[in-house]
């Protein structure tokens, strides 16, 4: 996959997840502001920290896309338009709309800012993406998920000027696109506005009616044995498909997950990046069982299926991760995106500490979950220490100034030897037990 020359955009619901997105390969980041976004509950960026942003990004030759992508009402148009205004302003990338009156606003009020057509507008076609391109002006179109290969490929050879972004990992919608009314109508909360309260991930129970004798109360619901959680979806991963997506013509490759934490961020980037790089694919494979997921699919990709399952089931891979999407690659159908059950799989890897600074032989980290003395600590890093282990020997806690076995105090910092010259924003990890 070396010198593939395709963009690898990675989410980041703050500053401190944008710089560990950076560090570990991605090219460019999607953030959302305070408002307008579709992830409401994500820390997200102020007016200030998006200049900031911004100007880190394009300090390293990154880039920055700002999420605009909520389905606006009349009420939100007045601001829009100074947002807009403001984004092409503070140097943004790229403004992420899905709403048709929003983007007429944005090429208005900021003709310079570039229209990136969000997957919220589900784009499952090549007429489609010619509209936006032509009609509204848009640079870049965020393909529908629902798409196999052969179908942008088709988009591809029909609009050769567009850019073309598509997901390839992290959590899937039930609904299509995205576009889900469920949240709103059980909890109030719009997902569409970006307040979803994800429904589709909670266990489902039926209440039966006996028409003679009444109400025989709450039943649970079962899926094949498995579960009643007949609304979740398992998470993309496309990593070992990503040479087929380029000859598709997609032109961004894209990571899901504005809510992950730093350490799922860092694991997930490095490993396409690496990827992407040339490093070996079952390795990389392996990095994305070090974080807590659910079963992986490459859903639709290989599928001339239609509908939600996407193909006929492949239950081979249905357990346990064992770093490989189910799903055959060569195959007519691409795997089945339903989850029945109850959660994610917990990660092969518990986040330890972030690297602070090496001096001396000595590393200076910070605790993120607890750690002794003795412990087999592992490096995650984009560079060639990644994969290192070795054992924790006493450390030296500053918060008392004083030797300890035990790094108890949560985000507290602490020193000890290490046999290789760490950096600032490597990250050290742990078995889980």
């Amino acid at each position: 996959m070396k010198d593939m020359n395709v963009e690898l955009l990675a989410p980041a619901g703050n500053f401190n997840k944008m710089r560990t997105a950076f560090y570990f390969g991605a090219d460019a980041a999607y953030i959302g502001g305070k408002n307008f976004s579709l992830r409401a509950f994500s820390d997200n960026f102020t007016a200030d920290e998006l200049k900031k942003a911004i100007v880190y990004a394009h300090g390293l030759g990154k880039k920055i896309y700002v999420t605009a992508n909520i389905f606006a009402k009349n009420a939100d148009f007045s601001a829009l338009a100074d947002y807009f205004s403001f984004l092409q302003e503070a140097g943004a990338d790229g403004a992420i709309v899905s709403d048709l009156g929003a983007m007429s606003v944005l090429k208005k009020a900021a003709p310079r800012l570039a229209l990136h057509v969000s997957t919220q507008a589900n784009a499952t076609n090549k007429y489609a993406v010619k509209f936006y391109a032509e009609t509204l002006g848009a640079s870049r179109v965020i393909l529908a998920r629902e798409l196999s290969l052969a179908e942008i490929a088709e988009i591809r050879q029909f609009n050769p000027q567009v850019e073309l972004e598509a997901f390839v990992h992290g959590a899937m919608c039930i609904s299509y696109s995205g576009r889900c009314l469920l949240s709103d109508y059980l909890d109030g909360r719009s997902s569409n506005r970006g307040a979803c309260a994800q429904c589709c991930r909670w266990k489902y129970e039926i209440r039966a009616l006996n028409p003679t004798d009444g109400d025989t109360g709450w039943l649970p619901l079962e899926e094949d044995g498995r579960g009643a959680y007949i609304l979740n979806s398992k998470d993309l991963n496309m990593l070992s498909a990503l040479n087929a997506l380029k000859n598709a013509g997609v032109n961004s490759f894209k990571i899901e997950g504005r809510m992950k934490s730093e350490y799922y961020l860092a694991t997930v980037v490095n490993a396409y990046r690496r990827a992407m790089d040339g490093g070996d694919i079952a390795a990389c494979e392996r990095e994305l069982c070090a974080v807590a997921h659910r079963n992986y699919t490459k859903a639709y990709a290989f599928s001339g299926c239609s509908g939600a399952g996407g193909g006929t089931r492949d239950s081979a891979r249905d357990g346990a991760c064992d770093g490989a999407a189910d799903g055959n690659e060569g195959g007519v159908c691409g795997g089945r995106t339903e989850e029945y059950r109850a959660g994610q799989i917990k990660g092969e890897y518990d986040y330890a500490a972030n690297v602070l600074s090496y001096k001396n032989g000595a590393v200076r980290v910070e605790m993120r979950n607890r750690f002794k003395t003795g412990d087999t600590l592992f490096v995650l890093s984009p560079g060639k220490y990644h994969g290192k282990e070795f054992s924790v020997g006493t450390m030296r806690c500053e918060a008392d100034n004083a030797d300890t076995t035990d790094a108890k105090i949560v985000q507290g910092i602490y020193s000890f030897a290490c046999p290789y010259p760490l950096s600032a924003g490597d990250i050290l990890r742990r078995r889980a037990g």
